[in-house]
């Protein structure tokens, strides 16, 4: 197999097993699916195109529909990494089979727990000198929670990236496109008590030791903090905070095309994953608002 493919599958699945806590049997599973595609498009699993993909197709179409799913999993996951990472600016999964089982809204985080986090985060920020790391991890909290960015978006926020006059920010995320998002007033106070701790030279908004911080460290400040908060680590990422973030403003009455927007998503249809949450609101407003119910 070529480099780049074993380089990047063994990232991938670091990934996996640092970020998201996959077990041991999952990672094992998924690196032989990922291994096995990547030798029937000759290694060039990294540069696959729709026609590899297809390949791929036709090698797995007498699987059982539960292996399928999770070997066209893997693939999915494998690529959004690499468009996350910016590796590859296309993703050439659309040309995958979609087994039939749906997908699941990821885990969530309640209201309940997020004013939990707020309280534990409160304790530190409100002593008469906090510590720089509590500023700190406030202005993180507050920018999951409250803008929806991910995680690589949210460590590599350059220095310059905030005003604290201007409501937005501008990012960027997958595939290089940028977008604009907005930052609360309470995120913005947040922030600009933790910038005034750094340099006016810094490059990163969150430095460490030369660079930003990384991706695992943010993992793991988010997961001291759930802890903290009597929270179940594995119930708490920052990936979750971002989903929080988004059923949070969908059963606010947020539009689903909003959403799109603020959470940088090409297609719809990865949006959609979140309307299922809040059908209750969704059958109050047909039957309050159609003409139907008038008559």
């Amino acid at each position: 197999m070529m480099r780049d493919d074993h380089v990047l599958i063994d990232s991938f699945l670091e990934m996996m097993a640092v970020e998201r806590g996959s077990s041991a049997n999952t990672i094992a599973a998924y690196r032989r699916d990922l291994e096995g595609a990547s030798e029937v498009v000759g290694a060039r699993l990294t540069s696959a195109k729709r026609s590899d993909i297809e390949k791929i197709a036709a090698a797995w179409s007498g699987l059982a529909g539960s292996t399928l799913a999770r070997k066209t999993s893997a693939l999915r996951q494998y690529f959004g990494y690499l468009m996350d990472e910016s590796i590859i600016t296309d993703d050439p999964s659309a040309a995958l089979p979609r087994p039939g089982a749906s997908r699941s809204l990821p885990k969530v985080l309640d209201q309940q727990d997020m004013e939990r986090i707020f309280s534990v985060i409160e304790s530190k920020t409100r002593k008469e000198n906090p510590g720089e790391k509590d500023l700190r991890l406030l202005a993180l909290i507050e920018l999951l929670y409250g803008s929806g960015l991910r995680a690589t978006e949210l460590v590599s926020l350059p220095y310059s990236a905030f005003v604290s006059d201007k409501p937005l920010l501008v990012i960027k995320g997958k595939g290089g496109h940028q977008r604009m998002v907005p930052i609360s007033k309470r995120a913005r106070n947040a922030v600009a008590e933790w910038r005034a701790t750094l340099p006016e030279n810094s490059k990163w908004l969150f430095p460490s030791r030369g660079k930003h911080i990384s991706r695992i460290r943010l993992y793991q400040i988010i997961k001291d903090l759930g802890a903290e908060a009597g929270i179940d680590p594995a119930r708490i990422s920052p990936h979750v905070l971002r989903h929080a973030f988004a059923t949070h403003l969908l059963e606010g009455g947020a539009d689903l095309r909003v959403l799109q927007t603020l959470l940088g998503h090409a297609d719809i249809s990865t949006t959609q994953i979140y309307t299922h949450v809040d059908s209750k609101r969704l059958v109050e407003l047909v039957n309050q608002r159609h003409p139907l119910a008038k008559m």
